[in-house]
Order: structure tokens, then C-alpha cells, then sequence
């Protein structure tokens, strides 16, 4: 297993992996996404037009089984400032972990600390002060929530992290098995740098 940095032309012969990834993991409890292609590779310009963004991969072999993106909070300033307000937190203080994506039979083996070792370095050196997070947040009664899954706070707060009361957005995607979009909400998790 490797986990490293993806730029310029290694991040643009990844991205569609990156994207197909993304679908796969995110299909999954608590997200539910039904996602496409077409609507990924756009949202994953904004990490290859961003000069201080990072993409993380985990690769076993050749074969990427895991990403991990970060970017300055700035790049998600319409998203968030709203969210932001009234907590004293400067955005261009801030370092966005946005997602970490592995794939299953991949998981418990240190890959999800690695991703954010690299994040959290790749913050520090452009300044910043702060990592943070969001997750979604679903009912505890949801009819989709698997009986056997445990959420990952544990290993978020054995990091440093914590939730940040009180600050979240919301995100629309179409869940599986749905028709068209709804809005989710999701909270912040925040730790200092």
C-alpha cells in the first residue's frame, strides 16, 4: 500500500478514479449518494484549478482504493461563510479537509490516518490554523442506517477533533433510490493546527 500526494498530470490520470471512487464509497450509509460521473469530474476542477489544494491517494498497486482532498476554506467561501458567521473563525484561517473516500476490505489499516497526516502537514506549511470537516448528519431512526454501523467520531476525536456547535451547512444530492435532490444537513468538526 502507498499513500501519497496526487498533482498536476498524477492527479489528472486519477481523476476519473478519484470520481468513480467517490460514487462508490459515497453510495453507502450515511450518504446514500446516487451520483454521476458528469457531476464529479466538475467538482473535482475545483481541486485541480486550486494552486493550495491537495488530493490524497492510497493505492495498492497500481489500483487507487482510497482519495483524500483538502483545500483552503476560501475555496468554499459561498458554502460556508454563512456558516462561519458568528464564530469568531476567519475562513483564510482554515484548511477544508473535504473528504476521505477507501474503499471497504481497505479500512483499519492506518490509510484514514494518513490521509489526514498529509492534510494537516499540507495546512500547517500554507498557515493555516485550523483543519475542519463536515459530516452529514441522518436520523438516528433512518430506515437506510445498517445496523452494524458505527460511526467514525471515535476516530475523529482520537485526532483532535471535535464538532463544532451550532455550525452547519447544508448540502442537495440525490439520495439512492430517490427521484430528485433534498437538502442534508452537515456539521462541522473542527480542530486546531
Amino acid at each position: 500500500m502507498t499513500v501519497q500526494p496526487l498533482t498536476g498530470a498524477a492527479f489528472e490520470a486519477a481523476l476519473d478514479d478519484v470520481a468513480r471512487l467517490r460514487i462508490a464509497v459515497f453510495r453507502d450509509w450515511p450518504y446514500l449518494y446516487d451520483g454521476d460521473l458528469y457531476y464529479e469530474r466538475r467538482y473535482l476542477a475545483t481541486y485541480r484549478d486550486s494552486p493550495e489544494a491537495l488530493v490524497v491517494g492510497a493505492f495498492d498497486g497500481a489500483r487507487l482504493v482510497g482519495a483524500a482532498t483538502g483545500t483552503p476554506m476560501e475555496d468554499h467561501a459561498e458554502e460556508f461563510s454563512t456558516a462561519f458567521a458568528g464564530t469568531g473563525l476567519v475562513l483564510s484561517d482554515i484548511f477544508y479537509c473535504a473528504e476521505s473516500v477507501l474503499l471497504k476490505e481497505y479500512r483499519g489499516q492506518g490509510i484514514g490516518h494518513a490521509f489526514f497526516d498529509l492534510r494537516e502537514g499540507h495546512a500547517r506549511r500554507l498557515g493555516r490554523r485550523w483543519s475542519a470537516f463536515c459530516r452529514v448528519v441522518r436520523p438516528e431512526d433512518h430506515p437506510a442506517r445498517p445496523g452494524d454501523y458505527r460511526p467514525l467520531d471515535p476516530f475523529w476525536r482520537k485526532r483532535g477533533y471535535a464538532p463544532l456547535e451550532g455550525v452547519m451547512a447544508e448540502y442537495s444530492w440525490k439520495d439512492v433510490g430517490e427521484a430528485t435532490e433534498t437538502a442534508k444537513p452537515m456539521q462541522f468538526w473542527i480542530k486546531a493546527l
